[in-house]
């Protein structure tokens, strides 16, 4: 496997990240194998129609993971570099992420193969609902549930609930997560990633020894979830956010910045680069710069084995998926770097994916102090129960999280059995 995580792939380091857990738990071979392969696969290559009255074909995808603790649940993204083996990597995260918080779902993901940065608003709806007709027979409440990801938001998931509703004849709300609060959507789905993020880093800083109130961060991708993080970080914990990049370029400030000055500049310019009073940093520098807190919020492999020696943050928190390569891990946990784990530290927005799933089944919706509160619940016992196992098994939080998310998968199985 390459070092420098340019031609890693994702869904050999997510089957790599199994067999670490199951050695460990005794698993045995036909279990072990059930976990390593997706339970359902669908590609689909679909045309377009764009605006000039000419058609491009697409091709999209959707994985279903596994289903022994329900219905799967899972983004859907959009970008150019969309490869199957990617999606499948994120529907076994997915998978995993649920358990660890103990919602009752499976995990699943999809993905398109398209640029939307070069589509109009008209081409991307077009896109959208070819590909939710074309995914409609293996998506529904009670069976797969998508969400926002990459390039994607409450509109393409508005889009997706309009086609599914159409095909059925009546409105179904609960066939995706992350809508506009006018169709069914959740209170404080929004920043539910970030802040959930956030309360993780709250609690594991308690157990490191840290102080988040005066303490440095650096962020890797200010989008969603890398600016809302940032955000409470600030508001709330009193940290000081130094350094913050997007896919242009990073900046950097050894006084601060406001990440929400930083935010305003960003949507009038559409980067980070170039805010007043900042100096330019690349990627590579902010992940190692010298920092109390880095966030990687940004894509995967970032931390790998040819930079994690150079990593001098105290505390990783992964806003992001899989931005940490295996080789990794061991390098950080030797430098006494506590890492919050994707399936972890980003597990706030599928939590509240499934307040607002839960939500819409009843037709019963709750303020955002009840939504808030429950996600604070989920996310500090969910770190209580990772770190509790990880000091068991006296390994570092993603390993630990792991075992915990995989037996509670296991158990499933093993309590279903094997039908017919």
């Amino acid at each position: 496997m390459p070092k420098d995580g340019s031609a890693v792939n994702p869904f050999e380091t997510a089957r790599k990240q199994i067999d670490i857990v199951a050695d460990i738990i005794g698993l045995e071979g036909g279990t072990r194998e059930v976990l390593k392969h997706p339970k359902r696969e669908l590609t689909v290559n679909f045309p377009v129609r764009m605006d000039d009255g000419s058609y491009r074909v697409y091709t999209g995808h959707r994985v279903q993971y596994n289903m022994a603790r329900g219905p799967t649940k899972g983004g859907i993204r959009y970008h150019p570099q969309v490869t199957l083996d990617e999606v499948r990597a994120l529907a076994a995260w997915m998978t995993w992420k649920c358990a660890v918080v103990n919602i009752p779902y499976g995990g699943a993901k999809g993905g398109v193969v398209c640029d939307p940065k070069t589509m109009t608003k008209g081409e991307l709806e077009r896109l959208t609902r070819r590909y939710a007709s074309e995914i409609s027979s293996i998506i529904g409440p009670e069976m797969d549930i998508p969400a926002p990801d990459v390039y994607t938001d409450s509109q393409t998931m508005a889009w997706i609930m309009d086609t599914y509703s159409m095909q059925k004849g009546y409105s179904v709300p609960g066939v995706v997560t992350g809508k506009p609060i006018s169709l069914g959507g959740s209170e404080g789905r929004g920043e539910a990633t970030g802040r959930g993020c956030a309360y993780v880093i709250r609690e594991a800083a308690k157990d490191a020894g840290l102080k988040v109130r005066g303490g440095t961060v650096a962020v890797q991708g200010f989008g969603n979830a890398g600016s809302v993080t940032a955000n409470l970080l600030h508001d709330e914990q009193g940290a000081t956010i130094v350094a913050v990049s997007d896919s242009r370029g990073g900046i950097y400030r050894s006084e601060g910045l406001n990440p929400h000055a930083v935010e305003e500049h960003k949507r009038k310019t559409g980067s980070v680069v170039g805010f007043p009073g900042a100096k330019a940093i690349t990627n590579d520098e902010l992940l190692e710069s010298k920092v109390d807190i880095l966030v990687p919020a940004a894509l995967e492999n970032q931390i790998t084995g040819k930079n994690a020696d150079r990593i001098e943050a105290r505390m990783v928190a992964e806003a992001a998926n899989g931005p940490t390569l295996p080789e990794a891990d061991t390098v950080l946990f030797e430098k006494k770097v506590t890492v919050l784990p994707d399936i972890l530290a980003n597990a706030g927005g599928v939590t509240v994916s499934y307040f607002e799933w839960a939500q819409d089944i009843q037709r019963f919706f709750w303020p955002l102090n009840e939504v808030n509160e429950r996600l604070e619940r989920v996310m500090t016992r969910s770190y209580a129960d990772v770190h509790k196992v990880a000091t068991e098994h006296k390994t570092h939080n993603r390993t630990g999280a792991y075992i915990l998310a995989i037996q509670r998968v296991v158990d499933a199985i093993r309590i279903r059995g094997i039908y017919p």
